[in-house]
């Protein structure tokens, strides 16, 4: 799916079957914590580096002395964390509004991959409690866990997913119902995190091969951004080493090199 930034919708496929969100959620409740706490907030408490090490590394932690970055699940947790509320169901609603906005659409989580994911999430449990140990964790780890866990689960189309993108391209804007979701001064950090270290320890063949912002998440999705134009989503759910969907990075990279979207080449 493609979606301009004046709101055009262009889509291929079941455009409309709703996978779980994952890891591409994290750039959006990331704006949240920047309008919440501002960007230098996100530099001292989280990390903005990328850490060339898997998703969920524990040795990234204790070698960076950090959570990292907001896309690696210790910083996606830390970031959690920081978002203003009083309680972790008031944290989850914050989020959950958020998400909406960007979508232009009501979303919700899907209780069957959020129980599953939920029985099993030992490991970002002790990464919580590490980076607590350490004080870089800003709210009761286990709250702040689950709270992150339904975010991952939040089900979304292929179409959303590129609203969602498009409200990013459009200067935090949704091209649809004209809400913003985010201010306009936080688009262009979200966009470098989302270069940097949206596809994790692939980020850099990314960069190489197709320079465009992007985030990719293990449910199969991935949506890519071309600042000022649109939003490309593409949803496939075989996967790579880095928990990346094969044929939507190779769907998204054809339509770049096609298009010329690279944002690195000066003749575009």
């Amino acid at each position: 799916a493609i979606v301009t930034a004046r709101g055009e919708v262009c889509v291929a496929g079941d455009s409309e079957y709703t996978f779980a969100i994952e890891s591409i959620s994290k750039p959006f409740t990331l704006t949240l914590v920047m309008q919440d706490r501002g960007e230098e907030a996100v530099v001292e408490k989280i990390g903005v580096e990328p850490t060339g090490m898997p998703f969920n590394s524990v040795i990234a932690v204790e070698l960076n002395r950090s959570a990292g970055n907001p896309l690696v699940n210790a910083g996606a947790m830390a970031s959690v964390s920081l978002v203003n509320a009083t309680s972790a169901v008031e944290r989850w609603e914050r989020i959950a509004r958020i998400y909406d906005t960007f979508a232009g659409a009501k979303l919700s989580v899907n209780q069957e991959v959020y129980k599953s994911e939920a029985e099993t999430n030992q490991h970002n449990r002790g990464i919580a409690e590490l980076l607590r140990s350490y004080e870089w964790f800003y709210a009761d780890p286990l709250e702040t866990v689950d709270v992150y866990t339904k975010q991952c689960s939040v089900g979304v189309t292929t179409t959303q997913l590129a609203m969602m993108g498009a409200t990013i391209a459009n200067g935090g804007v949704n091209p649809v119902t004209g809400d913003r979701a985010v201010d306009a001064k936080f688009v262009p950090k979200i966009l470098a995190i989302m270069m940097m270290a949206g596809f994790y320890d692939g980020a850099g063949r990314w960069a190489w091969q197709t320079g465009l912002p992007a985030k990719t998440g293990v449910g199969g999705g991935i949506v890519a951004v071309v600042p000022g134009r649109f939003a490309i989503a593409a949803f496939s759910p075989p996967l790579d080493k880095h928990g990346t969907s094969v044929r939507a990075a190779r769907a998204i990279d054809h339509i770049s090199k096609n298009l010329g979207l690279n944002l690195f080449d000066a003749s575009r």
